[in-house]
């Protein structure tokens, strides 16, 4: 079945979150209640445990470039002074570990940061153009609650939100 989305402006927050708790409690077939995104000028926690914990994968990305930084700067730096086997080291080791250390954590650092930051863009969807449903209203004054759902799902859903005294349904589902 294909799928629609419904944005769905409240001016008062007590209504949107009673509209929330209702989906949450709803058995609408073809909705599932992580397609709901909240988007508010200001935070709503009360909100946010409603909807649930959302997946975030930033921390995987941070331990990923760690261990490439960690590894990978070992690599490079041991590489690098193995090639010099033809000079005269009076004695040293050819690859001095002490100091490797130190610009092996260096590189574990760097890339550990780098590749976190490139992990928050990927996971916050940055760059990315505005859904197709956004209104500047929401970043003034109302709380907009923007759905995807299955097209047979969407009557029941709009019916759900007049009961609960939306301002205005635009979408799919809506106009």
């Amino acid at each position: 079945m294909s799928k629609s989305h419904m944005l769905a402006l409240f001016t008062d927050f007590d209504e949107a979150s009673a509209a929330i708790r209702e989906l949450k409690t709803s058995n609408i077939e073809g909705f599932k209640l992580k397609d709901v995104t909240l988007k508010s000028p200001i935070e709503h926690p009360e909100i946010e445990e409603l909807l649930g914990d959302r997946p975030v994968y930033v921390q995987f990305f941070t331990l990923f470039g760690a261990i490439f930084g960690g590894i990978g700067g070992f690599t490079f730096i041991s590489s690098c002074q193995a090639t010099f086997l033809l000079q005269p080291k009076g004695g040293k080791p050819v690859i001095p570990i002490p100091p490797d250390m130190v610009l092996t954590y260096e590189l574990f650092i760097l890339f550990g940061v780098y590749i976190t930051v490139l992990g928050f863009f990927i996971g916050a969807k940055l760059p990315m153009k505005r859904h197709k449903l956004y209104n500047a209203r929401v970043s003034e004054d109302q709380i907009g609650i923007l759905i995807k759902a299955e097209d047979t799902a969407m009557p029941a859903i709009k019916d759900l939100f007049t009961r609960h005294k939306v301002l205005e349904i635009i979408g799919e589902g809506g106009k």
